[in-house]
């Protein structure tokens, strides 16, 4: 098992989280830890299907070009990150996920299931991709679906918390750009390996 792999997939599948996590955090708009679950569940659930996918595929090719296939197909996930973030830094997916909101009945603002729903769908389309890249090299569908599920809920939580104090930093301002790196150097390793 290429536990390397599976980590940093889960890790670069969710650095937007991390972003997206300090934006609501610089709002003060609390995302409560059943919307966590639920934002990382979407994630979960389309990363598994991916994987899923990915191994059908890879059972019809060489396992050396099945590598080359969904390594390649991670670097061009990974650089397509990287132009997305270079072509606007300045806008952020939790934008459109800011306008409506609600206060609890202790006048915290939190965020809504419906926004909830919107921000996990959108977040799981990062996971699709990845996934079918990571399926075809032939990670573990398990070991890689926990890896995103857990890197989820924890890059939330962390930028949630912490938002407010370091929200103008390079990881906020730049995860996609992070994540296409980290991804692009997934890819060369899963095609050397």
């Amino acid at each position: 098992m290429h536990w390397l792999s599976i980590l940093g997939i889960g890790l670069a599948s969710n650095l937007d989280n991390l972003g997206i996590g300090f934006s609501f955090g610089t709002r003060r708009i609390k995302i409560p830890i059943r919307s966590n679950l639920l934002i990382a569940a979407l994630s979960t659930l389309s990363a598994y299907i991916a994987i899923r996918c990915g191994h059908l595929i890879a059972t019809y090719t060489s396992p050396s070009f099945a590598n080359a296939i969904g390594g390649s197909m991670i670097m061009a996930i990974g650089l397509w990150a990287i132009i997305k973030s270079l072509m606007a830094t300045s806008r952020r997916k939790a934008s459109n996920a800011q306008k409506s909101h609600r206060a609890d009945q202790v006048g915290e603002v939190i965020i809504t299931w419906k926004e909830t729903w919107a921000l996990g769908i959108a977040l799981s389309l990062n996971c699709i991709a990845s996934g079918l890249g990571a399926g075809v090299t032939g990670v573990s569908a398990w070991g890689t679906t926990i890896s995103v599920g857990a890197f989820s809920i924890i890059t939330i939580a962390l930028g949630s918390s912490l938002g407010h104090q370091i929200s103008n930093t390079v990881v906020g301002k730049y995860s996609n750009a992070i994540g296409g790196i980290i991804l692009i150097c997934i890819g060369i390793y899963e095609i050397i390996i």
